[in-house]
């Protein structure tokens, strides 16, 4: 055990407190597993821990917290400049988990945290906003953004992921699409979009399979656009395929562009993006990830 490369885990404040967490980390180490633990507590820390760890020379940087938290480490790895970056490792620590899930991730925390530190290394893909905000997920826009970032942290922490459900059901009122213009390698679409989805990952919003033939290592983002009245298929799982509903509109692309007349706003992996003109590509193979061998999002 005590060959096993280093690792430094930067973890999301709100599970700073996990009693199991905590003793799974002296479990590891009391079996010889040097694992240092960082806590993030505004943003901008965990750029900051990728840097400590790349001048600590440690062979993984494990994200320990939901999707915004895997996004804004993956993010910090992508960006930095290194010759040797870490690689990925992912513990699932957060409401939805909708990464995590897709890719195959344990939900078991001495399982996870065994995947992280010695699971096989593969490089996958990651997306980039204007040349600068990135998302290892999915890019959501139109009414399932204002749900997932409108939904209260206290109905989040009672009931996951059915919370966006639930919410966007009170929300009803404020259903209106977004006029928008989104253009790709052989694809073009103009009108009225209330629910976006832009994947590098398959699912959004607490498990809704917003494109599920999405895949991390294809060094393409699989797009799909909910027109019309068909805002229930945001919420809940899609009961029809899309070549039978015309307000389901699918495409492939490594780059998007999407204008529109009018502000609109993108939650990245949780990160919020407004304005009218974004620009999304691709990265292949940006980063090594190390997931599952049967990781439903490998080709």
């Amino acid at each position: 055990m005590s060959n096993f490369p280093g690792s430094l885990l930067i973890l999301n404040g709100k599970s700073a407190g996990d009693d199991m967490l905590r003793e799974a980390i002296h479990l590891l180490r009391s079996e010889g597993m040097d694992i240092q633990v960082r806590v993030t507590w505004e943003k901008g820390d965990a750029e900051r821990y990728v840097a400590e760890a790349i001048a600590l020379g440690v062979e993984t940087v494990i994200a320990g917290g939901g999707d915004g938290t895997i996004n804004e480490v993956a993010s910090a790895l992508v960006h930095c400049e290194s010759d040797h970056t870490p690689v990925l490792g992912i513990l699932p620590l957060g409401t939805a988990n909708d990464f995590a899930t897709s890719a195959g991730i344990p939900e078991t925390l001495d399982k996870a945290l065994q995947l992280a530190i010695v699971g096989k290394a593969v490089p996958i893909d990651i997306a980039e906003v204007n040349d600068k905000t990135c998302f290892i997920n999915m890019a959501t826009g139109g009414f399932g953004t204002r749900i997932t970032t409108e939904t209260p942290e206290k109905l989040k922490a009672a009931l996951g992921g059915v919370s966006y459900i639930i919410h966007g059901l009170m929300r009803m009122d404020t259903l209106k699409p977004d006029r928008c213009e989104i253009k790709g390698e052989d694809f073009h679409w103009q009108g009225d979009a209330l629910v976006i989805g832009m994947g590098n990952g398959r699912q959004a919003g607490g498990g809704q399979q917003l494109c599920p033939d999405a895949l991390i290592n294809d060094g393409l983002l699989q797009l799909r656009i909910f027109t019309g009245d068909e805002i229930l298929p945001a919420l809940f799982t899609t009961l029809t395929q899309p070549e039978d509903n015309p307000h389901i509109i699918d495409g492939k692309s490594a780059w998007f562009e999407v204008s529109a007349p009018h502000d609109i706003t993108f939650n990245l992996d949780g990160e919020p993006l407004t304005g009218q003109h974004f620009s999304i590509n691709i990265l292949p193979g940006a980063l090594k990830c190390r997931l599952p061998p049967d990781c439903p999002l490998l080709r």
